[in-house]
């Protein structure tokens, strides 16, 4: 643990941030080799596992702002990549629902790939106990401050 004085070095939000930025960088490149800009990939991969969701669900997962989310989501849609659609058969018929087209899937399947290797050796030199603690430490911390409390 860092003996700094310096609050920075010692304050969650700013370590989280560049735990974040230093990691994601690796991988942002291999991104962005692959034609995708990195919130595209954000959103995209936000899909996986999920049938259809919000705007606003994409823009909290993605952590971007909704109007952001609504450009990016009318291009990936113009490219055949995602699908907007009226929620139908929930209570508010206002809400847009999106979903990933299978040609949006073909386009992330391979970074998923990247992605967990990428992840893998991100997490090998803590080992499989600290790397399942770090992940159920930042997933409870999402659920205690997220917006949807």
């Amino acid at each position: 643990m860092s003996k700094s004085k310096v609050f920075v070095d010692n304050y969650l939000p700013a370590l989280l941030g560049q735990a974040w930025m230093v990691v994601s960088s690796e991988f942002h490149a291999i991104v962005e080799k692959r034609g995708l800009s990195v919130l595209e990939w954000r959103v995209l991969s936000s899909f996986m596992g999920h049938k259809a969701m919000s705007i606003t669900e994409l823009a909290q997962k993605t952590v971007s702002k909704q109007p952001t989310i609504t450009r990016v989501l009318q291009r990936l849609e113009q490219q055949g990549h995602v699908l907007r659609h009226s929620n139908y058969q929930g209570s508010d018929k206002r809400i847009t629902l999106v979903s990933i087209t299978s040609s949006g899937c073909q386009l992330v399947e391979g970074l998923l790939k990247e992605a967990e290797l990428h992840q893998q050796g991100v997490l090998a030199p803590l080992g499989e106990e600290k790397s399942a603690m770090l992940k159920q430490i930042l997933q409870e911390l999402i659920e205690r401050h997220g917006q949807n409390k």
